[in-house]
């Protein structure tokens, strides 16, 4: 799946890279602002005892 993902991006090995650098950020970011506040209410952490 890697070596596909790698043959698809366009330009020399440092712009795909960089390309591939600025997905996982962008998708970093949407889990962070997004996906996991709307499912933090979702999950009841329970009680918790640290004794």
């Amino acid at each position: 799946m890697y070596a596909a993902l790698w043959r698809i991006l366009p330009g020399p090995w440092w712009l795909r890279v960089l390309i591939l650098l600025v997905a996982v950020a962008a998708v970093l970011y949407g889990l962070f602002f997004y996906v996991f506040p709307w499912v933090s209410p979702l999950i009841a952490p329970g009680e918790v005892d640290l004794e």
